[in-house]
């Protein structure tokens, strides 16, 4: 357990009289001084300590510590501590830096946690059946005022056919409900009949957009159904942004990068940031209201002073997801060769917008499968970074940019190479390689698989940030490192084979550099480098608590783990329900 200065807080009335007397406050003012004040003062004199039977630092400073001191929410000295060996034995728990995940929604997050929860429905009868589970009680959902959601179908499940509106009246209490449900890459809604009486009886075609079937809208296409969305009020997104934050807490998740935030909804975070139950540190990507475009009047860089909220991105979105045949490619699909996918920008207009947002002083980060989509971002980044730095190379402009393409999902052989020289940092979710490996060989084909797929080590060099793409995969970060280290699905253990080797074992990662990809690297990648993913002097006080060294767990008890503790700027967030004590 830590160790607390508690011979500080015993003292407190007299310290404070020490202080009044030496300043000769009135009496007055003295009955205006709360107890909260007070000790927030005292705390950034006096650091309070904390040893641990360990402390992982990841800081070249000091990489093996015990303890450590935090001042004003922040670590002000980190240490082996000279005790004796037996106070050192009696001290449990093992410490690893806060996590942070790279790629997530955060409200979407929050309002899956209010929704069906059709991840891992393995046919459309399980679908049903939950849907019809999920209603009973909740007579208010299914309103037009108030949408039945769910989020994790996947037409893969129903036979490789996709759903229509007519599969979502299942008896008669469900034929005037409307209802829209996210597929499991959110890159299409499956809707109900109800729903479409809403829309123009004759529907346009959708430049990257998609309507397979009736009542099912991929990517642009979407657009046509969110217009009749009654979107959630700012009192439901507060609560979705608290309950998001107390689960990720529960992960020993301290920060996440928000991919895609509308400018009213990064009003709505400025706001939650500076209150109570704002426990997750935010570095939020602006998405304009309408996608892919320019709207530097609508938002602004924000830096909150307590670290708890950052805007200085962007998000532009080159194409789909590859499970909906909706990623960008340069050949067909191997299974449906007709097809090679959608842009949802053309290069040119991505190019424009890359330029324009990081002249305006902004990182831009770029959403790409496909192996097109990567070669468009990677020809926009190059682009900019020659036009911003005239006078230096693209490498050393990139240093300060410092651009990223968000997924880096399928990328050629050749552009691997100009990713690599330009120094493009890749976002990536290891869980998405092992939720896809069942099919992406029949999507690709063995080859194209094997030079351009799912890469990890490949593009180890270029500092990748790892993410999960929550509330698409679990935001669990301790399934991603094992699927990061072994290749093999968190959920069962095993690959596509029903084997421990792994999928492409060729690309895993160490625990280390999972563990860097999951802290230090999220750091850099929002230019927080030595205040956040690290335990070092100066760096923000936040950190997890494990029951045994993240190194002396197996894979398997890895994907498994369980978080006993999490602290955010000095303060704890979450405990474990059966840990007692401080």
């Amino acid at each position: 357990m830590p160790t607390v200065s508690t011979l500080l807080w015993a003292s407190l009335p007299i310290i404070l009289a020490a202080l009044i007397y030496q300043v000769g406050l009135t009496g007055f003012i003295l009955a205006h001084i709360t107890e909260h004040i007070a000790f927030k003062v005292l705390r950034s004199f006096f650091p309070t300590t904390h040893c641990y039977a360990s402390v992982k630092t990841l800081s070249s400073d000091i990489t093996r510590a015990e303890c450590f001191s935090v001042s004003d929410g922040k670590f002000s000295r980190v240490f082996l501590d000279d005790a004796s060996s037996d106070v050192k034995s009696g001290r449990s728990g093992h410490v690893i830096p806060g996590l942070w995940d790279g790629h997530g929604h955060l409200i979407q997050f929050g309002e899956s946690l209010h929704s069906v929860n059709l991840f891992g429905a393995n046919s459309m009868t399980e679908v049903k059946e939950r849907l019809v589970e999920y209603k009973l009680g909740r007579p208010e959902i299914g309103t037009k005022e108030q949408w039945l959601r769910g989020v994790g179908w996947d037409q893969a499940n129903f036979e490789g056919k996709w759903p229509t509106a007519s599969d979502l009246e299942i008896d008669d209490s469900f034929k005037d409900l409307f209802i829209m449900l996210d597929r499991v890459d959110v890159h299409c809604v499956w809707v109900s009949k109800k729903v479409l009486t809403l829309l123009p009886p004759s529907l346009p075609d959708i430049p990257g957009g998609e309507i397979p079937v009736e009542g099912v809208f991929c990517d642009n296409a979407m657009d046509i159904v969110l217009e009749y969305y009654p979107k959630p009020s700012r009192e439901q997104k507060s609560k979705f942004v608290k309950d998001a934050m107390s689960e990720l807490n529960k992960l020993g998740i301290v920060g996440m990068h928000d991919a895609g935030v509308t400018p009213g909804e990064l009003n709505l975070y400025k706001e939650l940031s500076a209150g109570e139950g704002w426990s997750v540190r935010v570095y939020a990507m602006v998405e304009c209201d309408i996608r892919n475009t320019f709207c530097p009047d609508a938002v602004q860089k924000v830096a909150t002073p307590n670290g708890n909220f950052h805007v200085r991105s962007v998000k532009l979105f080159g194409d789909g997801a590859l499970g909906s045949w909706g990623s960008a490619m340069i050949e067909p699909y191997s299974d449906k060769p007709s097809s090679s996918g959608s842009l949802l920008v053309n290069a040119t207009t991505l190019s424009k917008l890359t330029n324009d947002w990081a002249s305006a002083g902004y990182q831009v980060n770029i959403h790409a499968i496909g192996d097109l989509a990567n070669r468009n971002a990677i020809d926009a980044f190059e682009a900019a970074l020659r036009a911003l730095c005239p006078h230096s190379s693209p490498r050393e402009c990139q240093e300060k940019h410092r651009f990223r393409i968000e997924h880096s999902q399928i990328i050629h052989p050749d552009d691997q190479i100009r990713m690599a020289e330009l120094g493009i940092i890749p976002s990536i979710q290891p869980t998405h390689a092992t939720s896809d490996m069942g099919y992406a060989e029949s999507r690709l084909g063995l080859q194209r698989t094997k030079d351009e797929a799912y890469r990890m080590r490949s593009l180890l060099s270029l500092r990748p940030i790892l993410g999960s793409d929550f509330p698409v995969e679990p935001a669990s970060i301790f399934e991603g490192m094992f699927a990061a280290i072994t290749r093999r699905s968190p959920r069962t253990g095993l690959d596509p084979n029903g084997d421990k080797i792994g999928w492409y074992p060729e690309e895993t990662l160490t625990l280390q550099e999972a563990l860097v990809g999951f802290t230090v690297n999220p750091a850099y990648g929002a230019f927080l480098e030595d205040k956040a993913g690290v335990i070092k002097a100066g760096a923000y006080a936040d950190w997890v608590v494990l029951d045994e060294p993240l190194e002396s767990m197996d894979p398997d008890s890895l994907r498994k783990a369980t978080v006993r503790e999490t602290w955010v700027g000095g303060k704890r967030v979450y405990q474990r329900p059966d840990v007692g004590g401080d």
